[in-house]
């Protein structure tokens, strides 16, 4: 009789240690850098695939920042890139905010308030639902380019 208690204490063991093998084998196969679902906007539909949400997400994104640049009369000179470079996270609640913006210098000896517009616009946002990995809510990260308008 005790010799069967410790059969069964060595099986579970063993069974343990397998599942723990398991766990470990499927986390090594798992792609942390890349998301199961884009962050959303409630225009956005959940049932498109990865390509179309992640389009979705940039375009309702941009749609919001060109609205609230366009309440600014910014114009730039000729000569300078009208290119700005905004790197977004979102976290896993879904809040959005600015990790870095990158830009011709020019623009903030012309726009220097530019910045400033750029994050109360993401105080204005519409509600957002995170990334998810494996149906667990995770926060990603995305490069948005602007294009700014130059005086002819």
């Amino acid at each position: 009789m005790v010799l069967c208690g410790l059969a069964s204490c060595k099986f579970f063991d063993s069974s343990e240690k397998k599942t723990q093998e398991l766990i470990e084998k499927q986390l090594g196969e798992i792609d942390w850098n890349e998301v199961d679902s884009y962050p959303l906007f409630e225009d956005c539909d959940e049932n498109l695939t990865k390509t179309a949400q992640r389009e979705c997400f940039e375009n309702e994104l941009l749609k919001h920042c060109s609205k609230t640049l366009n309440e600014f009369e910014f114009i730039l000179e000729p000569g300078i890139d009208p290119i700005v470079i905004v790197d977004f996270l979102v976290d896993k609640d879904g809040r959005i905010a600015i990790i870095a913006i990158e830009k011709d210098s020019a623009i903030d000896k012309q726009m220097p308030e530019f910045e400033g517009i750029i994050r109360q616009s993401l105080k204005r946002m519409p509600p957002l639902a995170p990334a998810l990995k494996r149906a667990i809510p995770v926060k990603a990260k995305f490069r948005i380019p602007i294009a700014l308008k130059v005086k002819q």
